[in-house]
């Protein structure tokens, strides 16, 4: 709210996504960024969610007529855990064969049992000779969704376990609980 009363009191007329990069601490949730777009990992737990159709909300913000009421997100929520090449955010390697994934590029079935409500978003893949590869640092962001925020983290970590390439890494806090600060003596 401070930055859009900002903006507003400038005469500034914004129109789009303002993102807010936020982390949550012991002291409470801290800003870490603004962004007028959404970034991939952001993307790819927002938008899944959404009942509204983008298209015509990204119109009628356009237009300057948007209902806030039009904005419509389902009760589920969802996490994204992002498969990074080995170096990455520094140098990395690229071309490694990514196992785990089906000719469509989503997760394939382990043992025959397809994980359900998993969406896996290529970022740095490549296809070649009918196999995906690895084409840059970020590589794959794995999106669980569930009925709550603990059940899409597992869904996420279920399915990131399924692939496998050359260097692979992840993080393992995504949507961990915060836990207290500690305090001085």
């Amino acid at each position: 709210e401070p930055a859009v009363h900002g903006m507003a009191e400038e005469g500034i007329d914004y129109r789009g996504c303002l993102y807010l990069g936020l982390i949550l601490t012991g002291e409470g949730p801290k800003v870490l960024e603004f962004n007028c777009r959404f970034g991939d990992p952001e993307a790819q737990v927002v938008l899944p969610l959404m009942e509204s159709g983008l298209g015509d909300l990204l119109k009628s913000v356009a237009e300057g007529h948007l209902d806030p009421g039009a904005v419509k997100a389902g009760e589920q929520s969802a996490v994204c855990v992002i498969a990074a090449s080995g170096g990455y955010p520094g140098s990395y390697g690229t071309g490694y064969e990514i196992e785990g994934l089906d000719d469509s590029g989503g997760l394939a079935p382990a043992g025959g049992q397809p994980l359900e409500n998993v969406l896996v978003f290529h970022a740095g893949t490549s296809w070649k000779d009918g196999r995906f590869l690895t084409a840059g640092g970020r590589v794959l962001g794995v999106t669980g969704i569930a009925p709550s925020l603990e059940e899409a983290r597992d869904v996420a970590y279920r399915a990131i376990t399924q692939i496998h390439f050359n260097g692979m890494h992840y993080r393992r806090d995504i949507a961990s609980p915060v836990r207290p600060a500690r305090s001085s003596p």
